[in-house]
């Protein structure tokens, strides 16, 4: 048994400067070979200890017996969940980073919520204290000494803004303070001030995170170096010279150039080793520097493999070194494949993502905002996926949910013709708020068009001294004491006798469609006689069909103002005293 590298995950939002930060660490410029500056690709980056002893200069003390960090830079936090390791995180520490001037934004909840899920120790960096009005900036200073340079108000602005940051990291149930404040690091989340930009901060980041490392993760940390070595796939892609090729993370075991591989793929992939290219030290997996070519590799590292038939692997699929009974082992990743532990319901909408770990979180903040899930798959959208969500009874479940994924071009076509609803986005965030707007505005929609066909509550009372015609039709004053009174519906009295129907509606000699509540109008009453079966006085109810009651009691309820709701209970109460079940 020996002790392995821990592999860290950065997580925040976009641009809050997680790529910046490795930049710093490992003096590359890999941010500025991203599309826009925002992290496209997971990079897996191997800091050894010297090179964190040159960054962290004096404040470098006490024995450390961790070869290093080997960090992992990701897209949002979408690599978090990509990575797994028996079905929890693979990462034994994460870097939450927060820019201390825009605070918590989605990303960041999103990140911290799978913190907790997986129970992951985490550091939460505060960067970019070089915006603070006022900051004098020294060059890769350890923060405390940097801070004791500044000028007591831009302390003050600086610990005042850390403090908002405590304040909401307190109300997602985490006890957190300054790193240089805290006694247990065990129960209490360490703030570390840093502008990854020039440095400043980064040494005592370092120095918290092998602190932590060494002092609480000492025993998950060792591995066997002799067992057949399992990976986590990253990316696939294309390299050249060696055709298709995996970026992996090894985290148990040993691997060697000739050993026979199971890759999780659709179908599952075996093959064997043609190539193993570690990257150099301080630079990332994906960036096409310089590599060494090793015949052998032990756990922990980064590593890009080189083998026949690697077109279908999925990326946070698992890499098995074959020892043993082959069919086992290839039984075992397809029946991870098959689980990857989503629940699916008989009704709901598609959704499809580009790997294992991101169908689960994409699926997990549905099923948390109570969005139904009937088909969730890996894989680009196809016509058979927009055929099978334009089936749906339910409208608001013709729809297909897309995270970093494409739709084929027989899709395309298809949801031309469909009634399917297509959301696609590469943050989960955006994904979930964009489906539930859309839903939110088809409610409305339906809810008009069902409350403008529904026969709604209303009564009127028929005022004194306001009969102008007798009958045929019957032409009286009346004012709306309750709900809405429209043309063509039908009327009853209190005692649940039906009198007439509304011929027409005037205001002020003007014909209306409808009065509503405390309108005084003159209504044409066809049916009655004034003086026999209605007379000055009476109040009279809209006589509501029995199937438009049950659908105002049970789909519009949440709609009618308190004068109509009054108005519905008194019309029910008439309605169910000799037959209980009425409208039900």
């Amino acid at each position: 048994m020996t002790l392995r590298t821990p592999i860290v995950c950065v997580l925040g939002h976009v641009d809050h400067g997680k790529t910046t930060l490795l930049d710093r660490i490992r003096g590359s410029t890999i941010v500025d070979m991203e599309s826009g500056a925002i992290t496209q690709h997971i990079g897996a980056t191997e800091v050894p200890i010297n090179a964190i002893a040159s960054a962290c200069g004096p404040i470098f003390s006490g024995k450390f017996i961790v070869p290093g960090l080997l960090f992992i830079d990701t897209p949002g936090h979408h690599a978090f969940t990509t990575l797994r390791s028996r079905g929890g995180a693979l990462a034994d520490l994460a870097v939450l980073i927060v820019d201390i001037g825009e605070g918590f934004l989605p990303q960041t909840i999103e990140s911290l919520n799978i913190l907790k899920r997986f129970k992951t120790p985490f550091v939460v960096v505060a960067n970019k204290i070089d915006r603070i009005h006022g900051w004098q900036t020294h060059e890769g200073m350890p923060f405390i000494q940097g801070y004791k340079k500044q000028v007591e108000h831009v302390q003050q602005e600086l610990d005042r803004k850390l403090y908002e940051l405590i304040g909401k990291l307190y109300e997602y149930g985490f006890s957190a303070d300054r790193y240089d404040r805290i006694s247990d690091f065990k129960t209490t989340i360490s703030v570390i001030p840093i502008c990854a930009k020039t440095g400043e901060g980064v040494p005592d980041l370092l120095m918290v995170m092998l602190g932590l490392a060494q002092r609480f993760l000492e025993e998950d940390l060792q591995v066997s170096t002799t067992e057949a070595g399992v990976c986590t796939v990253l990316e696939v892609d294309e390299t050249r010279g060696f055709g298709t090729t995996v970026d992996a993370i090894l985290y148990d075991g040993e691997l060697s150039v000739g050993d026979t591989i199971v890759v999780g793929g659709k179908p599952v992939i075996t093959t064997r080793v043609r190539a193993l290219l570690k990257p150099k030290p301080m630079t990332e997996i994906w960036s096409n520097e310089a590599f060494d070519h090793v015949k052998h590799l032990t756990a922990a590292a980064g590593i890009k493999i080189a083998a026949p038939n690697l077109e279908h692997a999925i990326a946070g699929s698992t890499i098995r070194v074959v020892s043993g009974n082959i069919d086992e082992i290839v039984n075992e990743i397809e029946s991870e494949l098959d689980a990857a532990q989503i629940k699916t319901d008989s009704a709901g909408i598609v959704v499809c993502a580009d790997t294992i770990g991101s169908l689960e979180a994409v699926t997990h903040e549905l099923t948390n905002a109570g969005v139904p899930i009937r088909v969730a798959k890996i894989g680009d959208i196809s016509r058979r996926d927009v055929i099978g969500a334009e089936t749906s009874k339910d409208p608001l479940n013709r729809t297909i949910i897309g995270f970093r994924v494409d739709a084929l071009p027989d899709a395309m076509e298809e949801l031309k013709k469909s009634g399917t609803r297509l959301f696609q986005s590469d943050v989960i965030y955006r994904l979930i708020e964009d489906y539930q707007d859309w839903v939110s505005t088809e409610k409305e929609l339906v809810e008009k068009k069902l409350s403008e066909a529904v026969i709604r509550p209303g009564q009127f009372l028929l005022m004194d001294g306001c009969v102008f015609r007798q009958n045929n039709p019957a032409v009286v004053g009346a004012r709306v004491i309750g709900g809405v009174v429209r043309t063509g519906v039908a009327v009853m009295r209190a005692d649940g006798t039906q009198v007439g129907t509304i011929k027409g509606i005037q205001d002020q000699g003007e014909a209306q469609r409808e009065a509503r509540y405390r309108d005084e109008v003159a209504l044409a009453i066809d049916g009655p006689t004034v003086g026999r079966q209605i007379k000055e006085g009476d109040v009279l109810f809209v006589d509501i069909p029995e199937q438009h009651a049950k659908m105002v009691e049970q789909e519009l309820s949440n709609t009618l103002s308190p004068d109509e709701s009054e108005t519905f209970s008194e019309f029910m109460e008439i309605k169910r005293k000799d037959n209980p079940f009425w409208g039900k």
